[in-house]
């Protein structure tokens, strides 16, 4: 495959390892250039270990910086890159919706957040940039509404689908795929996970999560040997993932709303722009 055949356009650290660590695992491994974009450096995230609930602002940024790191070399990811240089652009963070784990815009946001207004072409043309250097076959990225709702994850799907416009306005050559999460699975090891009593935290409804109809999924990777390396990067972000895992499947995974979910054994993706055979070309379908 041609130089930076893979590319993630991911908003925070852990955003890539929860969504599509396990196919970043089998790129690498399978020999497939990954090149990973992290829009921000977490800066609003809430810290669960109570040792570090101290970091806050720069300070959790700094530490997150570390911990993404730690997490793609677990992924054997080695071109892992910030939108435009470290720190350029800040977490905007959230206001959650429900129950779960949706979310929206704050009331506010800083102007030197990444869903700032005023950032929008400078984001699209520091990811122009990325994308003419590596020259990506496939793109990974959310769906229009971010996956769950988070204005960062919004906007890193916005510039990621205008910064390929302009690199590729006809369509041949890059293929970009949204991650997903398909309901009907999800729910299955939701259920699964409601039936270990030593789990210390609620199990949500599947109407709490982001997913999507089984129906709509474009590609489906199992991930095999790869979830191992997928649960070591969850277990680097420290600070806003715990894991469960006593051999049992699936393993669970819980943000700082205390939640399990199930890290599943494939991981999916729904069919953007671009050629659609590209992205199962990469990952072989199930």
């Amino acid at each position: 495959m041609s130089p930076g055949a893979l590319l993630l356009v991911h908003a925070h650290p852990d955003d890539e390892t929860i969504t599509c660590g396990g196919v970043m695992a089998l790129a690498a491994a399978a020999g497939v250039p990954v090149t990973l974009v992290t829009c921000n450096r977490g800066e609003e995230g809430e810290v669960i270990p109570p040792g570090l609930q101290h970091l806050s602002g720069e300070a959790l940024g700094e530490y997150r910086e570390g911990e993404l790191a730690r997490a793609c070399a677990a992924l054997g990811v080695t071109d892992q890159r910030w939108l435009a240089g470290t720190g350029t652009w800040r977490d905007s963070g959230m206001v959650r919706v429900g129950e779960g784990i949706l979310a929206a815009a704050p009331a506010s946001i800083d102007p030197g957040a990444l869903a700032a207004p005023d950032g929008f072409e400078a984001q699209v043309k520091a990811l122009v940039d990325v994308l003419r250097e590596v020259a990506p076959r496939v793109v990974v990225t959310y769906d229009a509404h971010g996956g769950y709702g988070h204005p960062d994850h919004v906007r890193a799907h916005d510039i990621t689908m205008a910064a390929v416009e302009i690199v590729d306005p006809d369509a041949a050559t890059i293929t970009v795929a949204a991650t997903a999460a398909p309901r009907d699975e999800v729910e299955a090891g939701l259920a699964v996970l409601r039936r270990r009593s030593w789990l210390p935290v609620p199990v949500p409804p599947v109407e709490d999560l982001p997913t999507v109809p089984d129906a709509s999924i474009t590609t489906r990777v199992p991930l095999g040997a790869a979830r191992v390396a997928k649960l070591a990067a969850l277990r680097a972000h420290a600070t806003q993932i715990t894991v469960y895992d006593d051999g049992s499947e699936p393993p669970a995974y819980v943000l700082s709303n205390d939640l399990a979910q199930p890290v599943l054994p494939v991981e999916c993706f729904v069919h953007l722009r671009g050629p659609a055979s590209a992205a199962d070309d990469l990952f072989p379908p199930s």
